[in-house]
């Protein structure tokens, strides 16, 4: 038996308005209409939509159509804000009980590389958020981007956890298949599950690519291709944003008709079936180890960190929010820690990337700024009021 294992990131990030250096001694740091805009047009066009189609394949097959979800922390806080319709789906979802819900960083940090404490409070946060509103405990995690290396592979294995998501790059592979299970360096007792990168954005990225050799994409094409692993792996891991459905490729792309047509093009061969993270993890072996000393993701064609450390100013302001946690936890202050973690949210790094070429078009699509600049001015601007903040209540 194959699986085909399907996995959507769900995540918006609080944005900055545009804080000047005037600004300095107003707390109100993020732009709370723009967030609200943006939230419910990716709702109309994206998570509405497909979440009503994954309630109807899941129905019609009777549960054999199977899904993992991680939803960041901070998306849940302005779906329970702005849309709880649409966080009543991802309920519904959960609860047909063929939708898996991933742990994670409650506010889709950098922390597993800058702080282990802030790491593991974020993961524990997370968790009791999922159990508060979904009524369900996660087995298996996915890091912010999928970023991994082995001592976050050592933690989280710690943790409890089954299995860990990340890129299944050639960086650490080489010759080998991410379509098979692996155990990291030092941590035997947990499982990685690696995306195809090459099938996952075949639907993420090229889809309405009418240049792609392949276009247009058919459900029996793409169910082909995934058919082409059966002896030579166990499992296909599509892995995605899920904004990818109705957002990234727009719905007149046919995106949700190649969805509603998918499972039943991968089922013409009898030997595949569905499965959610954690279902692969136990019906798998590992067959090998990866060693992964540098930490790798799923951004940009590096497929590392210089997505959010790639220049001085990225690198500035990391280390600038992430110096201060000592103090920030010391105070006791709820609003002053919740205002520091809003902070950390990778996508304020990300908007600051001066890439240029495909990667560097990502980055602007992205961006709700006119310039990487303007995103790192905003943020030091509001670094240095809550600064100011934390000496004023010493």
């Amino acid at each position: 038996m194959n699986s085909v294992c399907f996995y959507f990131q769900v995540h918006q990030p609080y944005r900055l308005r545009k804080y000047t250096f005037f600004d300095i001694g107003d707390d109100h740091y993020f732009d709370e209409e723009k967030n609200k805009q943006i939230l419910l047009k990716v709702s109309e066009k994206c998570y509405e939509p497909m979440n009503l189609l994954l309630l109807k394949l899941i129905k019609r097959y009777k549960g054999e159509f199977k899904v993992t979800f991680s939803i960041t922390g901070t998306v849940i806080e302005q779906l329970k804000k702005w849309n709880p319709k649409v966080l009543d789906l991802f309920k519904a979802l959960v609860d047909t009980g063929s939708v898996e819900l991933l742990s994670e960083t409650y506010y889709h940090s950098l922390a597993g590389i800058f702080s282990d404490k802030e790491f593991k409070e974020q993961i524990q946060i997370h968790t009791k958020l999922l159990q508060k509103e979904f009524s369900y405990t996660p087995k298996s995690f996915r890091n912010t981007e999928l970023i991994f290396n082995n001592h976050i592979g050592w933690i989280v294995a710690n943790m409890g956890f089954v299995s860990i998501l990340t890129e299944g790059t050639e960086k650490i592979l080489g010759w080998r298949s991410p379509n098979f299970l692996y155990k990291p360096k030092y941590s035997p007792q947990i499982k990685c599950l690696l995306k195809n990168y090459r099938l996952s954005d075949d639907i993420a990225f090229r889809f309405s690519n009418k240049y792609w050799e392949e276009y247009p994409l058919t459900a029996d094409k793409f169910a082909h291709w995934i058919h082409n692993i059966a002896g030579n792996g166990h499992t296909v891991n599509l892995f995605m944003d899920y904004e990818t459905f109705g957002e990234h490729q727009w719905a007149d792309t046919g995106i949700f008709d190649f969805m509603e047509h998918l499972p039943e093009a991968i089922w013409k061969h009898k030997d595949f079936r569905f499965h959610t993270v954690s279902e692969v993890a136990s019906l798998y072996p590992v067959v090998g180890e990866i060693d992964t000393h540098q930490a790798i993701s799923w951004a940009d064609m590096e497929r590392d960190l210089s997505a959010w450390m790639g220049n001085s100013m990225q690198k500035e302001a990391l280390y600038s929010i992430y110096e201060i946690e000592d103090k920030v936890k010391s105070t006791g202050d709820p609003f002053l820690l919740e205002l520091w973690r809003k902070l950390l949210t990778s996508d304020h790094f990300y908007y600051m990337s001066t890439k240029f070429w495909h990667d560097g078009d990502v980055h602007k699509y992205f961006s709700p700024y006119s310039t990487p600049h303007d995103a790192y001015i905003y943020f030091m601007n509001a670094l240095e009021d809550l600064k100011h903040r934390l000496n004023y209540h010493y």
